[in-house]
């Protein structure tokens, strides 16, 4: 371990695992050497754990990059570059800042409902109005009716206790 452990990348899941395979190979330390030393840095990794992550081309969880860098003998300040690489590739690219992404709609045109909004997309205005919630509220207040009625009876069947002149309750004997 004369060289400097390779450096991790924030591509994507594939190039990191393929980084992680590198620093394996680095280290020099089979499966279970690594699942010794992980033990030794207080960590859990279990040797057909890490042989099952380098066998994958899918982000690994946090806690398995943090026991397997250190079971490979990265220094801490190096572990933690590996761990922000880890998180930068999970929650993808930082969002652009320099274009508002939602603008309220100052349109003259009294045709378009209120509420409706312009949407910037890759610099042109597209028109969304606010169906579900319009179909949210239309549909709370069709449930609040229906059950209303049904409680109040208005969809019982009184005819038929009518007709065949059978009290409600039965006469106590």
């Amino acid at each position: 371990m004369t060289t400097a452990p390779p450096a991790p990348p924030e591509t994507d899941a594939a190039a990191f695992v393929a980084a992680l395979r590198r620093l394996k190979a680095w280290s020099g330390l089979s499966y279970r050497q690594l699942e010794r030393r992980a033990t030794e840095a207080g960590h859990t990794l279990p040797y057909s754990t890490a042989a099952t992550m380098l066998g994958r081309d899918r982000l690994p969880r946090e806690e398995l990059v943090a026991a397997f860098v250190a079971a490979c003998g990265v220094r801490a300040e190096e572990a933690e570059a590996w761990l922000d690489a880890r998180v930068a590739i999970a929650c993808g690219p930082p969002a652009e800042t320099a274009v508002p992404s939602r603008t309220v709609a100052a349109d003259p045109d009294p045709r378009h409902r209120e509420g409706a909004e312009d949407v910037l997309r890759s610099g042109r205005a597209r028109r969304v109005r606010p169906r579900r919630r319009t179909f949210a509220v239309a549909a709370a207040v069709a449930i609040m009716l229906f059950g209303g009625l049904t409680a109040t009876g208005a969809f019982a069947d009184d005819v038929e206790v009518e007709r065949t002149g059978t009290p409600l309750y039965l006469p106590r004997s």
